[in-house]
């Protein structure tokens, strides 16, 4: 039983990690100035973006769902493990060795995640060093009859399974992998005579996530003698690999399908090796199953919504908008599969198109056959898949006739009441009845009956939307505030403290004693050095009215108070959260991404690269020196709480002494209201006068 990961370790690997990139491997992520990044939730289904992240506190937040926490809490949501697998699944990826404390063992359930992703990342060098034996001819064959090169098949991993009982079962007990082990990955399964492997006799293709980590395979059948007649199998589900959450391609399509917006959906592994090969570097498959929501939350992350559902606002071909395509036969199994995708279509919020080849050539058969301009302009061409629904569910009938017309009617009518937008409703009610020949006002009666039945919610692709706080960046109200120095302007600063005390998650109160408090905890946590030491001593819980920040005060004082100048960022985020415990680290993680009303220090937002390269120092590096304008917004904060600590105690002090008779406790009172008085007014200036970095 493995022990505890010591101490030490850990945080090398916390200052090794970098939250940008490993956020990005599943989230696309849009600079929002100050350092801050927001991107889709990946934990849950949202169209706006919600999800902060900033890199140089080692932080994250939805505030959406409310999830946040440090690169660890973000692993452990993200690849369903606990916390010493999010450790150790780090550790790996940045090459970090880590110790046990023998004397302090942990119990674990089943073989770890790491250990799996080693079996597959064997498993997978096996296949490909079989791929060029005599066995596997008949492997290479089908690949190159589909005008696959040896150096194609390298780049997609393309290897081969060995026909036999246990070949890959007993080269990875060479390895030192465990017959468990080889089960939880669903490369072996148990039998009457023992354990055997899965794949046999077939050619393979490894599905990885977009990070490139082999999570499990594809295989197809080469010999009529295989035991298992299905001409594709997967890898089973397993802790790894869930087939509706995994999309073959995606790790050589990601950055492409980022740059571009765009993402190519076919049906297969060759031909999402034909249309990288013919230059649509977007292309991805399903893996054995439909196309479903969990695929298409994976993809919205990726290409980054539009704000009108569906619309082609621009031609085919141009990818200043998100563009999904699919690809499909024009049979009636790729009919199905496109109203299948037809339901999902206000899960993307972006132009849906559909490309189907005449004579309905896959695009391996298309680029075989025609070469690979022609899959380029397959892509290119690709019809709006409203208008590819219901003109198949038209063509259907001969419209030339009575019966005709009205089966069409009753065929088309169920797919344009499911369009949530009224403008395209009235559209394409229209221009379903001059094809049918029918009477519009027979059109927009039947598809108001079934909008009515099936309880279609009415939207307007073009109404005015509320701009939501945390929008993209460079959009909204809130966008303009931020681009703008709010410092500079003082109404624009309180109007951003006002929004900040407004739309937090933690507590639903909007006065000026609150947002005081609540500004305070946002730049003691995300700037700890801008508060002036000597002051801070003086604050009590006393100097807190809100009931969760005289706790956050209370977390703080566990943690052991203002940190020291040379504590790294990370580590002071990590004791803060744990002092804060599982109620409170909620409220950090909020703060620590919480906009100040202050000019950035950061470098141009734009400039990602040069983030993306600072985010992991950033946590590692000591607590950065503040500027001059944080040194003076923590002053006036710190002004006003001690401010009003004094006139707290002075009401007290006052009110005790007069239900006191005349006498020298009285007047003891009335000494220590004189001298609350006199530092009141005196603190002011003090506190401007003595302001650290």
């Amino acid at each position: 039983m493995p022990g505890l990961i010591v101490k030490e370790d850990i945080e090398k690997v916390r200052a090794a990690a970098d939250l940008y990139d490993i956020v990005s491997a599943d989230v696309t992520l849009k600079a929002s100035g100050s350092g801050t990044f927001m991107g889709l939730c990946p934990f849950h289904d949202e169209k706006t973006p919600s999800f902060s992240v900033r890199p140089a506190l080692g932080a994250w937040h939805c505030f959406g769902c409310g999830l946040g926490g440090d690169v660890f809490k973000y692993v452990e949501q993200s690849e369903n493990v606990g916390f010493a697998d999010a450790v150790e699944i780090l550790a790996d990826k940045y090459h970090i060795e880590l110790h046990y404390d023998s004397d302090r063992p942990q119990q674990r359930q089943g073989s770890k995640r790491s250990r799996l992703l080693e079996a597959n990342d064997e498993a997978q060098r096996f296949f490909v060093s079989q791929i060029m034996s005599r066995e596997a001819l008949a492997a290479r064959k089908l690949l190159a009859g589909r005008n696959f090169s040896q150096v194609d098949c390298e780049r997609f991993g393309c290897g081969y399974a060995p026909q036999g009982w246990d070949n890959l079962v007993r080269h990875l007990a060479s390895k030192g992998f465990t017959q468990q082990e080889m089960m939880d990955a669903g490369l072996a399964r148990q039998g009457q005579r023992g354990v055997y492997d899965y794949f046999r006799g077939r050619v393979t293709w490894p599905i990885r996530d977009a990070t490139g980590r082999t999570l499990g395979f594809g295989a197809r059948k080469l010999f009529d003698d295989d035991t298992i007649q299905a001409k594709y199998i997967n890898t089973p589900d397993t802790s790894l690999y869930h087939k509706n959450q995994v999309l073959y391609g995606l790790d050589i399509a990601k950055s492409n399908i980022v740059k571009k917006r765009q993402v190519v959906i076919v049906e297969g592994y060759t031909d999402v090796m034909a249309c990288h090969l013919a230059g649509v570097d977007t292309a991805v498959a399903t893996c054995g199953t439909a196309f479903g929501r969990e695929h298409a939350k994976i993809v919205r992350r990726l290409i980054s919504d539009d704000r009108l559902g569906g619309l082609q606002l621009i031609g085919p071909g141009r990818n200043r908008t998100s563009r999904v395509v699919f690809t499909f036969d024009g049979d009636a199994a790729g009919q199905k599969a496109a109203l299948h995708a037809f339901g999902l279509d206000g899960a993307f919020l972006s132009q849906t198109f559909v490309a189907v080849a005449d004579d309905n050539l896959d695009p391996c058969d298309l680029r075989i056959e025609r070469g690979d301009a022609a899959v380029r302009t397959l892509v290119d061409n690709a019809s709006p898949l409203y208008d590819f629904v219901i003109d198949t569910a038209i063509g259907r009938f001969d419209t030339q006739y009575a019966t005709g017309q009205m089966g069409a009617v009753k065929a088309v009518v169920p797919v344009i009441a499911q369009i949530r937008d009224r403008s395209l409703v009235d559209l394409y009610a229209r221009k379903a009845a001059r094809r049918i020949g029918v009477d519009l006002d027979v059109m927009i009666r039947e598809v108001r009956n079934a909008r009515r039945q099936l309880r279609v919610r009415d939207e307007d692709a073009y109404a005015q939307r509320e701009r939501r706080r945390y929008g993209n960046g460079g959009e909204g109200e809130y966008a303009g505030t931020r681009d703008a120095d709010p410092y500079a302007d003082p109404t624009r600063r309180r109007a951003l403290e006002r929004r900040d005390a407004v739309e937090q998650g933690y507590y639903r109160i909007d006065d000026a004693v609150f947002i005081c408090e609540q500004q305070f905890m946002g730049i003691l946590i995300q700037v700890p050095r801008s508060v002036n030491p000597s002051m801070f001593v003086q604050l009590t819980v006393d100097s807190f009215m809100t009931p969760v920040f005289r706790s956050m005060y209370q977390a703080l004082e566990a943690a052991g108070g203002l940190p020291s100048n040379d504590t790294p960022q990370g580590l002071w985020m990590h004791n803060l959260s744990k002092a804060a415990g599982p109620m409170l680290e909620g409220v950090v993680n909020e703060l620590a991404v919480m906009p100040l009303p202050l000019p950035s220090v950061d470098r141009d937002p734009q400039q990602v690269p040069d983030e993306m390269a600072q985010s992991s120092s950033a946590v590692s590096a000591p607590l950065r020196p503040a500027t001059d304008a944080e040194r003076q917004y923590a002053s006036e904060l710190l002004v006003r709480l001690l401010d009003m600590g004094y006139m707290r105690s002075i009401a007290r002090a006052k009110r005790r002494m007069n239900q006191l008779p005349e006498g020298e406790e009285k007047f003891r009172l009335l000494g220590d209201i004189t001298r609350l008085e006199a530092s009141r007014k005196n603190l002011q200036a003090e506190i401007f006068g003595n302001t650290v970095g």
